[in-house]
């Protein structure tokens, strides 16, 4: 795995903790937050394949998703 790909999931990782705690939801066990966050990252790069945008920005979109 690249430096850029750890560093997308760490920020997912972030993200969705902030998201848990923000909510008041209780946060999910490591292994489940980070398989989360896997996921997160990498529907991210399918959809920036398709519509050629910034991964970034749509891991965000992805992770205020959550709430819905």
């Amino acid at each position: 795995m690249g430096f850029i790909r750890r560093q997308e999931e760490q920020m997912a990782l972030r993200l969705l903790e902030w998201q848990y705690k923000r909510m008041n939801f209780p946060l999910p066990v490591a292994s489940e937050l980070k398989r989360r966050a896997d996921k997160l990252v990498d529907d991210a790069h399918q959809i920036a394949r398709k519509r050629g945008k910034n991964v970034l920005s749509i891991i965000k979109d992805l992770v205020g998703d959550l709430k819905k």
